[in-house]
């Protein structure tokens, strides 16, 4: 596991170093989002491509609207989630889910009566008492202090947060935005110049197993699920090479 964290450390170094953003950062970011709303609507079960996304109407479905809004908001959370986490993922869950579940259920965590999507067929969600009982230790853990690698802090707050699947509805894009959100809030790419969910998207035929052993919290599970993170974030940053050495050919 060590090794794959630090391996995904140099490919994200690797390709900060890349001279095409000392002056078109800023479309890489762009591109990287876009890439990364379509990769987080592919792993909710939307098919949508990218030349759908720069049409002039991007498909309707619900979940590929949410990844785009959350994509397009994610540069602005990033300062609140070092400070408010729980305040970022009511935020998260307006945005995802907006087109999907009543209004008066955006931001909210859900009810024990409230019905859960379960996209990755991980069965029985945690109670709502526990989930807002790990809710604040997560919460804990992103404001306090720890020497932990932001690799290891963001596959935890992205499996936490699809095990917990605190909302019931587009908690997948929630966990990879506030997965990608610690990246960038603890330095490990301040530009979010790569998009993870593209990695995970890639790997997507190991995701829910790898999911399934962190949340059985056994020593060998959490180690393989961050080691996935490390593989599919190692897989953004080559992605995200490839759009720099694009726009270096013009």
């Amino acid at each position: 596991m060590a090794d794959a964290v630090a391996d995904t450390r140099t490919a994200v170094d690797r390709l900060l170093g890349h001279r095409i953003l000392r002056r078109r950062s800023a479309e890489v970011s762009t591109e990287s989002a876009l890439r990364g709303a379509r990769a987080s609507a592919f792993l909710e079960g939307a098919s949508v491509t990218l030349e759908d996304l720069r049409g002039e109407e991007s498909p309707k479905d619900p979940a590929v609207q949410g990844a785009l809004r959350v994509s397009a908001e994610l540069g602005s959370l990033a300062e609140t989630w070092r400070q408010a986490p729980r305040q970022v993922l009511a935020r998260l869950h307006v945005l995802a889910a907006a087109d999907a579940v009543d209004s008066a259920d955006l931001g909210r965590p859900r009810g024990a009566d409230q019905p859960v999507k379960d996209v990755l067929g991980l069965g029985e969600p945690p109670a709502p008492e526990e989930v807002a009982s790990r809710l604040d230790m997560l919460s804990g853990l992103l404001t306090g202090p720890t020497k932990a690698p932001a690799l290891v802090v963001a596959a935890v707050v992205h499996g936490e947060l699809l095990t917990l699947r605190p909302f019931g509805w587009g908690d997948g894009i929630i966990a990879r935005a506030a997965a990608r959100l610690t990246l960038v809030a603890r330095g490990l790419d301040p530009k979010s110049l790569t998009a993870p969910e593209v990695g995970h998207a890639e790997l997507a035929d190991g995701y829910a197993a790898a999911l399934r052993g962190y949340a059985a919290g056994t020593p060998e599970g959490v180690a393989g699920w961050i080691r996935h993170c490390a593989d599919a974030t190692a897989a953004a940053a080559r992605d995200s090479q490839a759009i720099c050495e694009a726009f270096l050919r013009g």
